[in-house]
């Protein structure tokens, strides 16, 4: 029958390195192997698109707040133009007492007066008490006219306090957000 032909030299050394008798490997580590790397591909790729969506939900929210506040920039820009023009600082300024101010003189570097100047137009002969302070000169608790001297010179029935009026108070501008 048929006989293994006998190897020599090097093709001996060869067949000795090599099992004898048929076998098969084993299926079972390479079964294993298998299922745990497609296992672990589609859990790799369940984490992926999880992350993918968290981050596009997380996109959608900052868009919407970037929207909100874009809106938000622009109303209070429409504010700030608003107060800002012309005829709005004019009412303003006649609210609070002011008047257009006369013409001006201007000093050169030299030193000597250019143009003559003028008085406001509507600037009144008593002077000093029509004088506009910033609000920040203006307390609540300043009086007009200095107290009395001594409490002999209080109203019967009153203090020197009550007998005192405040100052006049302007309304100080409110803007929006400040």
């Amino acid at each position: 029958m048929s006989r293994k032909p006998e190897l020599k030299g090097r093709a001996a050394r060869l067949a000795r390195l090599f099992p004898a008798g048929p076998r098969q490997a084993a299926r079972t580590p390479f079964v294993l192997l298998v299922v745990l790397l497609l296992g672990g591909g589609l859990i790799g790729l369940l984490v992926l698109n999880s992350a993918l969506s968290e981050g596009s939900f997380r996109m959608g929210d900052l868009q919407r707040d970037t929207k909100n506040l874009t809106d938000e920039e622009q109303a209070l820009q429409r504010d700030i133009d608003s107060y800002s023009a012309p005829d709005a600082l004019r009412r303003r300024a006649g609210e609070l007492g002011m008047v257009p101010g006369g013409d001006p003189a201007f000093l050169e570097p030299d030193g000597t007066v250019k143009g003559v100047p003028s008085a406001a137009a509507g600037q009144s002969a008593q002077g000093a008490a029509d004088v506009v302070r910033p609000p920040e000169a203006m307390t609540p608790s300043q009086p007009v006219a200095s107290p009395p001297a001594s409490p002999s010179a209080a109203p019967p029935g009153g203090t020197p306090a009550q007998s005192a009026s405040p100052a006049p108070t302007a309304a100080l501008p409110t803007t929006p957000g400040r």
